[in-house]
């Protein structure tokens, strides 16, 4: 598999890489079957973080023999040093290794302070010094943290969310990490599940030598799929880029990224699907969403307090209530037509 230099680490993963998150929601066996398959397929590169429940585990039961062959990163969300420090060691103990390629501060609100001895850049800092951990990194969804990132030149990689949905101002990043020699490493590359042509997807990342997509992969069909796409590598073809512009036109503009940071919902709403319901209908198989539970979801809406924790805590500045009372307008009136179908 085509591999890439991710930036001033020295590390080179494949250009194909494996997003674990969505291996929490499978069994552990299963999770280990899809992580070897990878493996055994090329992937040398694979993404997880402290908080995505057990899927750190999954990765070391299935990597732990073949550890000095793949690139490992995880991530905390601490923000002092005591948790993490904590949050390493349990990663280390997790995916059974003694040291970590990559470590990233996972999404904070604002850049970790550098020079402060108590704060989580200090325990990062220790443990590289001890060899646990080797290269520094930092994923965000905000671009006011990520440019900051960049300027520090104190994280050798970046990961955010890019895909051929991109704003001007996500491309200003990508080309900012190449000037800067960090790495840049693409989380959402099909958008939470609203790009639904893989090719497309694979086609524009392959137009940015230095990116590394990390596609969120779940069920064996997906692996198949990358692992296919990138023997095949197809490049930007007119068909794909008219796909793409079709794309751009449909979602322009604000819409749910389904990054979750909003949740908990104080409501019991599920924000990141409900936010993006219109978008789902038209563009994946309807028939799921007129079911009785899915009725009920979304009328869950109805009963929100208007806390407004959710628009405060979005990345993208959406204003979520809004949106959700504008999203539920839209289901109920595809209800009324479709859900007799």
């Amino acid at each position: 598999m085509e591999k890439v230099r991710l930036g001033r680490t020295e590390l080179y993963v494949t250009k194909t890489s494996f997003g674990a998150l969505p291996i929490q929601r499978i069994s552990k066996t299963d999770a280990v079957r899809l992580v070897r398959q990878a493996y055994e397929a090329g992937i040398n590169y694979f993404d997880t973080a402290n908080m995505y429940t057990d899927s750190e585990e999954k990765l070391g039961a299935a990597l732990h023999d073949v550890r000095q062959h793949v690139v490992i990163s995880t991530k905390s969300g601490a923000t002092d040093k005591k948790t993490a420090l904590e949050h390493m060691e349990l990663s280390l103990r997790r995916l059974r290794t003694d040291y970590i390629d990559l470590f990233q501060f996972h999404n904070p609100a604002v850049l970790p302070d550098i020079d402060d001895p108590n704060g989580a850049f200090a325990a990062a800092l220790e443990m590289r010094e001890k060899g646990y951990i080797r290269h520094i990194g930092i994923t965000n969804h905000r671009l006011a943290v990520a440019r900051e990132a960049i300027a520090s030149g104190k994280f050798e990689t970046l990961q955010f969310p890019f895909c051929y949905l991109a704003s001007d101002q996500d491309l200003e990043l990508v080309r900012l990490c190449r000037e800067h020699d960090m790495g840049f490493i693409a989380m959402k590359g099909l958008s939470g599940g609203l790009l639904n042509n893989a090719a497309a997807c694979y086609a524009f990342m392959q137009e940015f030598d230095h990116v590394v997509p990390i596609w969120g992969i779940q069920y064996a069909w997906e692996l198949e799929q990358w692992v296919d796409l990138a023997k095949r590598n197809p490049r930007m073809t007119p068909e794909l880029q008219e796909i793409i512009d079709k794309d751009r036109r449909e979602l322009a503009g604000n819409f749910c990224r389904s990054c979750g940071y909003c949740l908990p919902c104080t409501a019991g709403i599920d924000i990141p699907q409900a936010a993006r319901m219109s978008q789902l209908l038209g563009r994946s198989p309807y028939r799921p969403y007129m079911s009785d539970t899915w009725y009920a979801k979304m009328h869950k809406i109805e009963e929100c307090v208007h806390c407004d924790i959710c628009k405060s805590r979005c990345p993208y500045g959406l204003d979520t209530p809004a949106l959700l009372e504008r999203q539920l307008a839209e289901y109920d009136a595809f209800y009324a037509i479709h859900h007799n179908d």
